[in-house]
Order: C-alpha cells, then sequence, then structure tokens
C-alpha cells in the first residue's frame, strides 16, 4: 500500500480537484474521495461516525477509482488480501504512525490497542490517544482498523459501526 502524508494535494498542473464516487458493497455504498492526482484520500461505511460528505466543489467521477474498485471487489469476494493503492492521508505525526502500524496489521489476524503503541515506540499510557487516532482513521477498510480490537480479546469501536467489524473479521476468517 502506498501512502503519502500531506493536505491534499494537487496536481503538477496545480489541480485541487477532489473526486469522489460511490461505490456499492456489502457494508453498503461506500463513499470514496481522491485527491487531484488520484491518490485515496477517504473511504467511508454508510452511517460512519466521523465520515466523510460530499462537499461543494468536489467533482463525482468514477474514474479515478477504478484500480479502488477492483480491489475492494476483489477483496469482498474473498480474493484480495493486501490493497496496493496510492493513499494520502492528512493527520498528525503520532496518528500518521498509528495509520502505517494498522497497514501493517495482516489479513486474517487481529491485533490490540497496546500492540499497536508498542509499535509505534508509545508508553501503555498512550492507548487512548492510539485508540483515538485509529478512530479516525479516514481509509476505512483499506487501512484495516477493523482488525484492532480489546486487549482481552472483545470487539471494541469500529467507525462504521460493530456490525461492519464482525462481517469484515468474518470476511477474513478471524471470526
Amino acid at each position: 500500500m502506498t501512502t503519502a502524508a500531506g493536505p491534499e494535494a494537487t496536481t503538477a498542473t496545480g489541480d485541487p480537484t477532489t473526486y469522489w464516487t460511490r461505490l456499492d458493497s456489502p457494508l453498503g455504498p461506500l463513499l470514496l474521495t481522491a485527491d487531484g492526482t488520484g491518490a485515496l484520500t477517504s473511504l467511508s461505511l454508510p452511517g460512519q461516525k466521523g465520515g466523510r460528505t460530499v462537499r461543494d466543489g468536489r467533482r463525482h467521477d468514477p474514474g479515478p477509482f477504478r484500480a479502488a474498485e477492483e480491489q475492494l471487489e476483489a477483496y469482498f469476494a474473498g480474493e484480495l488480501k493486501e490493497f496496493t493503492l496510492p493513499l494520502r492521508t492528512h493527520g498528525t505525526a503520532f496518528r500518521e504512525r498509528v495509520w502505517a502500524a494498522l497497514d501493517d496489521v495482516p489479513y486474517g489476524t487481529t491485533t490490540t490497542y497496546g500492540e499497536i503503541a508498542a509499535r509505534i515506540g508509545a508508553s501503555r499510557a498512550a492507548v487512548r490517544a492510539v485508540g483515538g487516532a485509529i478512530g479516525a482513521n479516514p481509509l476505512l477498510v483499506v487501512r484495516p482498523c477493523h482488525r484492532v480490537i480489546g486487549a482481552d480479546g472483545t470487539l471494541t469501536g469500529y467507525a462504521g459501526g460493530l456490525d461492519a467489524k464482525v462481517r469484515l473479521l468474518t470476511l477474513e476468517g478471524v471470526l
């Protein structure tokens, strides 16, 4: 998975356009946004806490999302275990470290908030901050925050809802 940090990018020609599209999925219609370079900037589930919305000035165009659509279809069919899409997120340095650690959680496995904290070199006291960063992940499904569970093995919060988390973990063979 390719990731670049920074605000929504412009292309070499200075194109600040943000593109969006909706894709059908087993979780309902997904809202995807991409920057002017075509890098995926968000993927939101229906009813997602803090999910993106279509704003004025954004351009509806499914063209920049062809690879995302193909990979998401293959993922939901159980045929894809790792996304290889250009991604561009914008968060604090701490959030970017947490999100990069999420990218390293393999398909079909789970990890805990404490394990993510340890991976980024944060103290055990930072577990709440790690949870906040995971909850702010703008790229649900492709950045696998659904693979993070409580230290006692419970399925804790998921911005897309616990039902969606259960469906994703079931798809991956964890449940």
